[in-house]
């Protein structure tokens, strides 16, 4: 049973519209949940069914119920019934099992689970891999759902050989980084006959003169051959005269030394000198061409990795030099030169790797959109096989066995439907041969006389509907007054409730809703209907009839009170089987607001209520603050307007001339226009002059009570008034 309370205009009728028939396009946004998927038949009482039952035909269609007469189809009835209940309840223990109480869980919210854990993978992947692979994921990079579908999709293809992620990587960069170009390859010079020159046999050789000249003896005994080298040109500037010891020579030693540096002896020291040139400007050109690759900054060169060859050979280089130098200047000396092929090796690789990459680049530029989809085919291959394989076995793994009980689960769903269905057409076939208008018109004019409604009948027609007529026999429909009109519209929806207008479908459950019952209805017959109602709620506690479930939707606090109330419960609780609620319209939305126990209490105090309220409502703050003075100023304590508008001066004064102003009018009068609360700031100057009231008129404590603020030490607060039955 829920009870929910609320003004005018605050969407009660609304709801009550939503329950009675969800399809319509006005409720696309919106949604009713059935606990565990069993849907009930809806019966609503509101405006929509007083106009398609009373105000659009001159008969009510007839409300066909049970008869008595025949026992053993009764029994059959009761019966099938029973079956179907034990089909129902087996609907709802595996709808339970297959999708929780809410629609959200059990297995198909164990599977929800996983393709959303999945996704999360798959989201981290595209996280992880975004700033490298972004043109190769483009398309799916914005929606985890899309996302999660291709690296399915990928997962399920043939494993591929695939290149490392560093690779992919690089050549992402290119393919998928600014509109690449053609680069140049590195051109790298090192002659053969550089690597000759440190293998020249001259360098091994011990360069002196012939052996059979007279002075070869000495020269050999003294190995000075170099030292003698070097003074001949001496010698023959000095006409003769030897410069070692400043004597005459021999005419003989100027030929013997020509003879001993003989032909020979000159044409290795020719060798040893076109050594030296050769190979130092071949080295030259090999360092200014490495130097020359290392200085073109190309993205594809291991230009660390050349550095250092290029150190190594410039260092090596440099020392051979040297010792060439020394070969030159003592060609009797054996000199060995540093071996050059190993960096020299090394630096060809580092550009030939570098040239291989270019070729390869320079390829890709000349057939970009291929190696476009042959890399994002890589990527997407990588991601499927190596990153998310191991998440995507379990994924399929837990995914195929809720299915499977999914599956299971649907199949006996259906099954349990199908005999419901075969168990409710027989049902519907009993109902025919035993159901009759006839009892629902005795129970009608039963009520009517019971409650002073003498002049009013139903009587049934030969089209199986009813019409109303007055004592003298004639059609009322057209003379009702609203008071009439609306306790006959709500007899025949209270009685259409234990039955229906087919001869079928009088014994199915279901969800009764009722939406302001006594909008026209006096004190008398207000009671009347609320103890109709109550009486339908003590059937659904007691679990007669076939009215599942109750809601009461109502704006007249007096009426609310009657049909909540229970003597047999201490004020402030409630059974475990009622929710109580108000619904109200703050800045046009509105809100409902749960409460544990009944929170109507007197009308008064409901009224005090939405001024306690943190947020109140800017479009009936007004009206409520001045109901409340009327009430207790001039009603009970008998206080003009004026002695209440001389305590105020400037803008205080003309707001609390604004509330005035309308009770000199009555209460149920159209309010005036001097002042309309729009904004909060506006509200709280309201509300500041509302208290002010009570406190120059001396009723501070009043306020303080009402307002629930705890009472400070001095006299005694006065007690509220209790008003009989005013709606708020």
């Amino acid at each position: 049973m829920n009870y929910v309370y609320g003004p005018n205009a605050a969407v009660k009728t609304t709801v009550s519209r939503l329950i009675a028939d969800p399809s319509q396009s006005q409720f696309s946004r919106c949604g009713i949940h059935w606990e565990r998927g069993t849907k009930l038949e809806t019966l609503v009482y509101n405006r929509d069914f007083v106009s398609a039952n009373f105000d659009q035909s001159p008969e009510l269609p007839g409300i066909f119920t049970l008869g008595q007469e025949n026992k053993e189809t009764q029994r059959k009835i009761d019966e099938t019934h029973k079956e179907v209940e034990a089909q129902v309840h087996k609907i709802e223990q595996d709808t339970f099992t297959l999708e929780g109480n809410d629609g959200t869980g059990g297995k198909r919210g164990e599977l929800s689970a996983i393709e959303s854990a999945f996704a999360e993978e798959c989201w981290k992947l595209k996280i992880k891999h975004d700033a490298a692979f972004q043109g190769a994921m483009a398309g799916f990079r914005d929606s985890k759902q899309k996302l999660k579908a291709k690296l399915i999709s990928e997962c399920a293809k043939p494993a591929q050989q695939l290149p490392t992620l560093s690779e992919l990587q690089t050549r992402a960069a290119s393919v998928f980084g600014p509109a690449p170009t053609v680069e140049a390859m590195i051109r790298v010079s090192i002659d053969a006959k550089f690597l000759e020159w440190q293998r020249d046999p001259i360098l091994s050789k011990r360069v002196i003169g012939k052996e059979d000249v007279d002075i070869a003896a000495m020269i050999r005994k003294l190995e000075n051959s170099d030292w003698v080298k070097q003074g001949i040109p001496y010698f023959q500037r000095n006409d003769g005269i030897c410069p070692f010891c400043q004597q005459n020579a021999p005419e003989s030693l100027a030929a013997n030394l020509a003879a001993y540096f003989d032909e020979t002896f000159a044409k290795d020291t020719a060798s040893i000198s076109s050594l030296d040139g050769g190979y130092r400007i071949e080295g030259e050109a090999i360092g200014q061409t490495l130097n020359a690759a290392i200085s073109s900054n190309s993205r594809f060169l291991d230009v660390e990795r050349l550095k250092a060859a290029k150190t190594l050979f410039d260092s090596k280089f440099q020392l051979n030099q040297q010792r060439i130098a020394i070969k030159l200047k003592e060609p009797s000396q054996i000199v060995e030169l540093e071996d050059l092929s190993e960096v020299l090796k090394e630096a060809r690789n580092v550009i030939s790797e570098a040239n291989t990459k270019i070729t390869a680049h320079n390829q890709m530029v000349n057939n970009l959109a291929s190696e476009k989809a042959k890399l994002t085919n890589q990527v997407w291959g990588y991601l499927a096989q190596v990153e998310i394989d191991a998440e995507s076995k379990r994924y399929n793994r837990e995914k195929s066995g809720v299915e499977r009980a999914i599956e299971s689960l649907d199949k006996r769903i259906a099954d349990s439907r199908r005999d419901k269905a075969l168990k409710e057409r027989e049902i519907r076939d009993l109902e025919k041969t035993v159901t009759s208008i006839k009892p629902t018109v005795d129970e009608i004019n039963r009520i009517l006389a019971a409650f002073g409604f003498m002049n009013l009948s139903v009587e049934p027609t030969d089209t199986n509907h009813y019409r109303i007529l007055r004592a003298d026999g004639k059609d009322a429909k057209l003379t009702l007054s609203e008071g009439e009109a609306s306790f006959i519209t709500f007899l025949y929806f209270y009685h259409l409730l234990k039955g229906s207008n087919t001869e079928s479908g009088v014994t199915r459950d279901r969800v009764v809703v009722f939406d302001d019952p006594v909008s026209s209805l006096d004190s008398d017959v207000l009671f009347v209907v609320s103890s109709l109602i109550k009486h339908v709620v003590e059937d659904v506690r007691e679990r007669r009839g076939l009215v599942k479930q109750v809601f009461v939707f109502t704006h007249n606090v007096y009426f609310h009170k009657e049909v909540t109330f229970n003597q047999r419960l201490p004020n402030g609780t409630r059974l475990a089987d009622e929710t109580f609620w108000t619904i109200r319209k703050l800045n046009g939305i509105s809100k409902l607001q749960y409460y544990e126990s009944n929170p109507i209490t007197t009308s008064y105090d409901l009224l005090w209520s939405e001024i306690r309220n943190p947020n109140p409502g800017s479009q009936m703050i007004q009206n409520t603050m001045r109901r409340i003075i009327e009430n207790y100023f001039r009603i009970s304590g008998g206080k003009s307007p004026d002695e209440i508008l001389k305590h105020f001066d400037g803008e205080q004064k003309l707001i609390c001339h604004s509330l005035l102003s309308w009770i000199n009018e009555g209460s149920h009068a159209i309010p005036d226009d001097v002042f309309v609360a729009e904004d909060a700031a506006t509200v709280e100057k309201y509300l500041q002059v509302f208290k002010q009231v009570f406190v120059q008129m001396g009723h501070e404590n009043h306020y303080n009570m009402m307002m629930k603020i705890p009472a400070a030490s001095g006299p005694a607060a006065v007690a509220p008034p209790v008003l009989a039955s005013t709606a708020a």
